[in-house]
């Protein structure tokens, strides 16, 4: 039978969802993976995950390396690299639940690690340099390595399948975390596997992002010129070198991030006051190549924090809500209620206005 207007639901690209509390309570992955079950038909299967933060206090000054590994030949070779630059705490298989939803998963291992002193005063950088060229070399060079997660006191849990079954796949009701960010995947014109799926992450920023980035090779040129490379197969890796070259290298705040991501109209900043236009017209032309275009929303987490920001247009869904010290950040106000069927102050943030959650200092 033929159906009718309204009859049948489109949905509107991938699912996003997070959830911080603002006092830095923590609380396990289970909430914020019962929040993806209502948006499943934005995923496909192709690609599920999570950001989780404050997740390993016993090792809260060490980076947490995550692994895939094709072998443990590939493995063994990493070790080797690792062994020359960092002094390894700790090193184990992730734990992961066997269910049949999830197959020909990889080698999944993480690795806790500090940098050597002598390494950092030979290479003339500081630590989060140190990380940042080893994630590069290793998941550049084509050895069966790739490092998916390398930030401190958190860690990305990700694969091939819809979210609900990636969580129970990575048990993460035995994680507790002051912060959540989830994704599912509904891949538009890249392959689904288990490094594309999201969250990306670099250091301690992950992303999560739905949309599909129309300026990919425009953003992608100008972030190799700074030695990162998009060797992922997905546009939204872009975003998260993006993130980290305008917030680590360049000293840029949020709100200034996303106004050179999601950057006013020229005839928006024409009727700004002088002081606001003025800097405006300085972001936009500066970092011209990094202006996002395409519908997108993106959540991005770091340590003690959340961004989310629509593009300039709102071409993507993203609704907010709080209840006590907890702020809820979805797709769908449905992922909301499914967490904290008593949130209040729902609304839906404007096209390049960004939501910034903080954990209060101290907290985490």
């Amino acid at each position: 039978m033929r159906q009718l207007e309204g009859q049948v639901r489109i949905p509107s690209g991938c699912a996003v969802c997070a959830v911080i509390s603002r006092e830095g309570r923590r609380m396990s992955g289970e909430a914020v993976a019962r929040g993806m079950v209502p948006m499943h038909d934005r995923s496909n299967g192709l690609g599920g995950g999570f950001a989780g933060y404050g997740i390993y206090p016993a090792f809260r000054d060490h980076f947490a390396m995550h692994f895939f590994f094709r072998s443990h030949s590939c493995r063994r070779e990493c070790e080797a690299l690792l062994k020359e630059r960092f002094d390894i705490a700790q090193a184990e298989e992730i734990p992961v639940r066997k269910i049949p939803q999830i197959t020909d998963e990889p080698l999944i291992w993480r690795y806790f690690v500090t940098p050597l002193p002598s390494v950092l005063r030979s290479m003339q950088v500081d630590e989060q340099e140190l990380m940042v060229r080893t994630v590069m070399e290793l998941n550049t060079k084509g050895s069966g390595a790739y490092v998916f997660s390398s930030g401190k006191n958190m860690g990305v849990f990700k694969g091939v399948g819809y979210p609900e079954d990636i969580a129970r796949f990575y048990r993460l009701e035995e994680y507790q975390g002051y912060c959540w960010t989830a994704h599912g995947r509904y891949p538009t014109n890249t392959p689904g596997w288990w490094g594309g799926a999201h969250p990306f992450a670099l250091l301690d920023r992950s992303v999560v992002h739905n949309g599909e980035i129309s300026s990919y090779d425009a953003n992608r040129r100008f972030m190799e010129m700074f030695g990162y490379q998009c060797t992922l197969q997905t546009d939204t890796e872009v975003f998260t070198y993006i993130l980290d070259y305008l917030l680590r290298r360049q000293g840029l705040t949020l709100q200034e991030v996303a106004n050179v991501m999601a950057a006013p109209f020229w005839s928006t900043i024409a009727r700004r006051p002088p002081r606001e236009r003025e800097e405006l017209t300085y972001l936009r032309t500066v970092y011209s190549s990094l202006l996002v275009t395409g519908p997108f929303s993106i959540i991005l987490g770091f340590s003690g924090g959340l961004m989310a920001l629509n593009d300039r247009l709102k071409l993507r869904s993203m609704v907010v809500a709080e209840k006590d010290d907890k702020v809820y950040i979805a797709s769908e106000e449905a992922a909301i209620r499914t967490m904290e069927p008593e949130a209040e102050h729902l609304w839906a943030p404007m096209g390049g206005q960004p939501v910034i959650i903080r954990v209060k200092e101290g907290a985490y």
